[in-house]
């Protein structure tokens, strides 16, 4: 029931997960020029590189929920801050935030997922977390990209934003530890 729940969030978080591309169109839309937009990308995996194993590091210390809490956090925080952008630093801090966000789900996520796993379906369990977790990333960047046309370039954020919220609070009733 527990790997259940974490499944369906981290799904549910997966469908609103789109690409990074849309990030960086984001930026040259926002007044980078194309030549910048690679930094940009160098910021959020330098910063995603740096803070990988320190993330890894407290949720062994504070739990691997509380960790994930904060990933979402970070991706929630960078949808806001992608819809109310007006200024260039503040895209630079959304790229920040995406580099946190990956520094902390990349080593949790996973973890987490095979610590809720019926023991003795782990591997199994594992497998299909990630395969339905991949399933759901397939379509996340089609629908940002028709909200991006339909709607403008915030649709894909607020889209996003709704299933972070949703996924936290999914996240709120997984008991971290217990075995299903």
């Amino acid at each position: 029931k527990n790997f259940r729940l974490f499944l369906l969030l981290n799904s549910i978080f997966a469908l609103g997960s789109f690409s990074y591309s849309f990030l960086l169109i984001y930026a040259k839309e926002h007044g980078f020029q194309t030549a910048f937009v690679p930094v940009l990308y160098l910021i959020f995996t330098a910063v995603a590189s740096v803070f990988s194993l320190p993330f890894g590091k407290l949720s062994d210390k504070v739990g691997r929920k509380s960790v994930l809490m904060l990933s979402y956090a970070f991706w929630g925080l960078l949808c806001l801050g992608s819809i109310t952008a007006r200024h260039n630093f503040t895209v630079i801090i959304v790229f920040i935030l995406y580099g946190l966000h990956k520094g902390a789900l990349e080593p949790v996520q996973r973890t987490l997922a095979a610590e809720l796993a019926p023991t003795n379906y782990r591997a199994s369990s594992l497998g299909a977390f990630q395969m339905v977790i991949g399933v759901c990333a397939l379509p996340a960047s089609l629908i940002a990209g028709i909200l991006w046309e339909k709607v403008g370039p915030a649709g894909p954020f607020y889209f996003s934003l709704g299933l972070t919220v949703l996924s936290i609070i999914l996240l709120l009733f997984v008991e971290e530890g217990e075995r299903s």
